[in-house]
């Protein structure tokens, strides 16, 4: 029954994934899964299936894993849609989970319009981040910002297929009916397109020899040892041989393709978010101007940075990976910036908790931890009476950036999910001391 309750985790269907999750916390109170207490482990950017999780994860399935796994805190992030947001947040209130959400998209940096950041031989732009969004119910002209942002990834897509299916000739899919179906909400992503591509070809070719040439072929690189049909090698050779700068498919970044960073700044802060920087490795032209880069990112609103570890470093291993990864942790540490960490798993073979006990990230945990804390908060808080960590009365109350994040930080660490409701009683004239009273 457990394994029956854990797979309709990830039913397309709300309703259905609801009813294994009440189901599952029956078998807990009747003593038939016990949780372990919880660590000091914490994944706070993980991509769910309205964006893609490479194992399909729903926001419900990820928060009771994370849970199971003894997770502190959890967070999600999609690409341009909010749509599991609300559902992971009951299901850390079901589970006595921390969790919050957010949003990423790409955006443009004019500043910056000549070079590479974290967009891989996009030279402007970069990837951006929302977090700790309090609520996925957005209205007005918000929801519309929202809308384009999933629009306009959608069209790219739908270009991006007509190139690719040009290119691949006896391959072809529909995006209709080969693509969207394969995202609960209408906004599947290039890794979606490729899961695609893999399995129209494993029907099309009636051996294992045919699809090995033909992929061969067309992705100019020898398949034979990669794991077909859909293995992670060959979903990210596809990826980067046919939709990325060069390939056949890739779409030209046109003007005003995608909005620029303080226009997402300002979206994120009026949805009640906090706008965050994200940091790819710290080798590209732009990354290397990272402090000039934070100065215009902070100037429109930026108020985090968002940091894959896991990516980062080989542990045991001294290289400029883990060397860019201890500078981007002491610049941020020295403007006082909440780091926030995740493994996105929104490819094969990510993992679903970072080694933080390895030797290059334990002396950071205090500082990870503090960043989840400090999201967690801000988002409570903002949902239940709109004084997060981007509130006038935080900014009021604690001028100096240092105070503020320990004050949420430790509001993070002592909020439990089940009693988060209380603090709608919290006003502007609520005195710090005095919001630990109300919990």
């Amino acid at each position: 029954m457990i394994e029956k309750w854990e797979q309709q985790l990830d039913s397309f269907d709300w309703g259905k994934r609801l009813t294994a999750l009440q189901e599952l916390i029956t078998l807990v109170e009747a003593g038939q899964i016990e949780f372990p207490a919880p660590t000091d482990k914490i994944n706070m950017h993980c991509h769910t299936f309205y964006s893609y999780n490479s194992y399909g994860y729903s926001p419900s399935k990820y928060a009771w894993l994370a849970k199971r796994s003894g997770m502190a805190l959890a967070g999600i992030v999609d690409f341009d849609v909010l749509d599991g947001l609300d559902e992971f947040i009951e299901a850390g209130r079901l589970l006595d989970l921390p969790t919050c959400g957010g949003l990423e998209t790409r955006v443009f940096v004019p500043e910056f319009a000549d070079k590479v950041m974290t967009s891989p031989g996009e030279p402007g732009i970069t990837y951006h981040m929302g977090m700790g969004i309090p609520s996925g119910q957005l209205t007005g002209k918000w929801k519309t910002f929202q809308g384009k942002l999933k629009n306009t990834a959608q069209d790219r897509n739908r270009i991006l297929v007509e190139r690719v299916n040009a290119y691949l000739s006896s391959i072809k899919l529909d995006y209709e009916k080969d693509v969207l179906p394969l995202a609960p909400a209408g906004n599947p992503t290039e890794r979606h397109i490729c899961v695609a591509y893999a399995r129209k070809a494993a029907e099309h070719f009636a051996s294992d020899d045919e699809l090995i040439s033909f992929w061969s072929d067309k992705l100019g690189v020898d398949v034979s040892n990669m794991e077909l049909p859909q293995g992670r090698d060959i979903l990210n050779t596809i990826r980067s041989k046919t939709m990325k700068r060069g390939g056949p498919g890739y779409v030209v970044p046109d003007a005003g393709a995608f909005p620029r960073m303080a226009e997402v700044n300002e979206f994120v802060l009026a949805i009640g978010g906090i706008p965050t920087l994200t940091w790819l490795n710290g080798l590209s032209e732009g990354e290397q101007q990272l402090e000039t880069l934070l100065d215009i990112a902070m100037a429109s609103g930026v108020e985090a940075i968002n940091i894959i570890p896991d990516r980062n470093f080989t542990p045991g291993v001294e290289d400029e990976l883990v060397a860019n990864l201890r500078a981007v942790i002491q610049i941020a540490s020295q403007r006082q910036l909440p780091i926030i960490v995740g493994t996105e798993m929104n490819s094969p073979g990510q993992k679903f908790i970072d080694n933080f006990e390895t030797a290059e990230l334990s002396p950071y945990m205090p500082l990870f931890l503090q960043g989840a804390r400090i999201v967690y908060a801000h988002s409570v808080l903002q949902r239940q009476c709109g004084l997060g960590y981007t509130s006038g009365w935080a900014k009021k109350l604690f001028p100096d950036r240092g105070e503020r994040n320990q004050f949420y930080e430790t509001v993070g660490r002592e909020i439990e999910p089940a009693q988060e409701h209380r603090l709608a009683a919290v006003n502007t004239d609520t005195k710090p001391d005095d919001l630990f009273k109300l919990q």
